[in-house]
């Protein structure tokens, strides 16, 4: 590391102009949470490998941002070169640089690698301390990446109508209706899922995320796809001429971006028929999202940029029928899943480790270990995906599985590795936070349970963050609700003991998509503040984390539909969610006594859906382990 961090100072020393501090975010040219193998530059820069994050380079220091899903990760990974900068609690990158760093400093960045909305906060912010942010000639930390993995060349795969439910056509029809109504001849699309998702394509260019490293422009009469022209069979490419979808090379974006600003992109058809390279109306704006990288954005005058969030954001998060009812399908096959691999668990426990098992409450004092066979957080993962794995549909893991024992739950996003990872304990807790990616849908699932004799306050730690998913997953709204007004519900039973969690409450799921999706989102933070509504999905997941001792989570994905309440105040309609998450809660984690009759009643009801919806998929003894899981709670 202290290699890398010289050879990055000689190469900003070395730049022109020199610069004073280089920034090193975690995304892609596309701006993307989750990125390939070769994007990876913070991770390798800093040694810091979780999804979000940020790093500074400076003459003399190395700073890393992160928010508090990973402080414990971040403090166990970073070395004593590195000083860790917590979100929410230091001060922000910009705020430190204009702070920190002398007058006329030159700050530099890949611009391909930062958004437009970032990029001119910064400079406006740094330009009062007259400091600059530059664009780097090249990217330095590929300069000294050394065996940077190679980009791959994976297939593009047309997704069917009868999972998409949606036909390109019509999803470009909407598009350019949007378009329209600004008064915008054309827009950039550079979000990796939303261009996958307006042209009814997949591919795996980015693990556990079936989305091709693709951009897409479109105007009022053409359509473009810029990807790498060896990852389309045939097929596809027929298939793109057939919706009048324009295939060029990956790296013509940018030429065509700039052809785009002086109205000059055109089709070979609009070229015929219109016998110029110029739109008819050139006083029509270029609609771009913030989050466009900053180098793209460069190319256009900023007085035709529609700075303004997507047109495909909300629609893609609106699941139509045919999404609807394969995530419903993929979450009952996902449960079953869950269901086999926590009763293979479960006689696992008690055969290798003389664990009580899942139903009993007992220490283990004297472990069997009559093998030499052992159940590590890898292992065990590794068995759920073999789960999975058989499953109709199933194409992968929609993230890396969070598979943690005791402290390392702790670890919000914790991700084991084979080398260093923990074996499972009778006597501690187990969280497992996993997701699969199937034609029909995406999933994403939370259980926590224990093996042995749960401690009293494991027990009513775990039934307040039931308690808080019980309130939120089951809260009727009004239509105009936003999720950061939601929170709170899921956040005071645990406020009661004066507990909390530092990480959001809930996120969108894609269709067969990114297991991450906006606008929409419930969380403490008041992000977009983007209305929740009907035929949206969402996580419900609170937790609780104990460093160095547990962490407990629950989580289900809900459907928010239009509720049927027996008043309708100012006729603005209510909304509810129905949970499509089915897996039992371990009953000897849930002090009964806390809870209220009508969480006692939500509680069997739920166990009861689930024995009824998973019975079909399991054979017989997994289904006697379903019904003594799901038995009903005694009030």
């Amino acid at each position: 590391m202290a290699d890398t961090l010289a050879a990055i100072r000689s190469l900003m020393a070395s730049h022109t102009p020199p610069l004073d501090a280089l920034i090193v975010p975690s995304e892609d040219y596309h701006q993307s949470e989750y990125v390939s193998a070769r994007d990876k530059r913070r991770a390798f820069v800093s040694g810091f490998t979780g999804s979000a994050g940020l790093a500074l380079v400076t003459k003399n220091e190395a700073l890393l941002w992160t928010d508090g899903r990973y402080f414990l990760q971040a403090e166990q990974q970073l070395s004593d070169q590195w000083k860790l900068m917590r979100m929410g609690e230091d001060p922000t990158v910009d705020l430190w640089i204009s702070n920190n760093l002398p007058q006329d400093s030159a700050i530099g960045i890949d611009y391909w690698c930062i958004s437009a909305e970032t990029a001119l906060k910064w400079k406006s912010l740094f330009a009062k301390r007259q400091q600059n942010l530059v664009a780097t000639t090249k990217n330095l930390v590929d300069e000294v990446w050394k065996d940077q993995p190679k980009a791959e060349i994976n297939p593009v795969h047309v997704h069917p109508l009868k999972f998409s439910g949606r036909s390109v056509s019509d999803k470009l029809k909407d598009l350019r209706d949007s378009l329209k109504k600004e008064k915008a001849r054309g827009i950039i699309i550079t979000t990796l899922d939303e261009v996958v998702w307006l042209f009814n394509v997949r591919g795996s260019d980015v693990s556990y995320s079936p989305v091709v490293h693709a951009f897409a422009v479109v105007t009022t009469k053409s359509a473009f796809f810029y990807v790498d022209d060896r990852k389309l069979s045939s097929e596809v490419k027929s298939y793109m001429e057939e919706n009048n979808i324009i295939v060029k090379d990956y790296t013509d974006v940018s030429s065509d971006v700039a052809l785009l600003a002086s109205n000059k992109l055109t089709s070979a058809k609009e070229t015929e028929s219109n016998g110029t390279h110029e739109e008819e109306d050139n006083s029509h704006k270029i609609w771009v999202d913030p989050r466009c990288c900053y180098f793209l954005y460069s190319k256009l005058n900023p007085d035709q940029v529609l700075l303004q969030h997507s047109p495909l954001a909300l629609p893609k998060s609106l699941k139509n029928s045919v999404e609807m009812e394969g995530l419903k399908n993929a979450h009952i096959r996902d449960g079953a899943a869950i269901v086999q691999f926590f009763a293979w668990l479960d006689k696992q426990m008690q055969e290798i480790y003389g664990a009580s098992g899942y139903f009993k409450e007992s220490e283990s004092q004297n472990p069997k270990k009559q093998s030499d066979v052992k159940l590590t957080e890898v292992s065990v993962s590794d068995k759920l995906e073999e789960f999975r794995a058989a499953k109709e549909h199933f194409r992968g893991l929609s993230f890396p599985t969070i598979s943690s024992v005791g402290p390392n739950g702790a670890i919000i996003h914790y991700e084991p590795v084979a080398k260093t990872c923990a074996e499972l304990d009778p006597n501690s807790m187990y969280l497992c936070d996993s997701g699969a990616q199937y034609l029909d849908g995406t999933t994403d699932i939370t259980r926590t349970v224990h093996f042995g004799k749960p401690s009293e306050h494991e027990k009513r730690c775990y039934t307040a963050v039931l308690k808080g998913h019980f309130a939120l997953g089951n809260a009727r709204f009004p239509n105009g609700t936003t999720g950061h007004s939601l929170d709170v519900l899921a956040r005071v039973p645990l406020w009661t003991y004066g507990l909390d969690y530092r990480h959001g409450t809930g996120h969108g799921i894609g269709s067969y998509l990114n297991v991450h999706e906006g606008p929409h989102s419930i969380s403490f933070r008041p992000g977009l503040s983007v209305p929740l509504q009907a035929s949206m999905t969402v996580t419900d997941e609170p937790g609780y984390y104990e460093d160095g001792k547990f962490g407990i989570r629950l989580e289900n994905v809900l459907i928010i539909k239009e509720s049927a309440t027996q008043f309708n105040f100012a006729n603005k309609g209510y909304l509810e969610f129905e949970h499509i998450t089915w897996a039992p809660y371990q009953k000897k984690l849930i002090d009964v006594s806390l809870l209220l009759p009508e969480e006692i009643k939500w509680v069997n009801s739920y166990h009861a859906k689930c024995y009824d919806i998973l019975a079909p998929y399991l054979n017989e003894s997994e289904k006697a382990w379903l019904n003594q899981a799901t038995e009903p709670l005694a009030a």
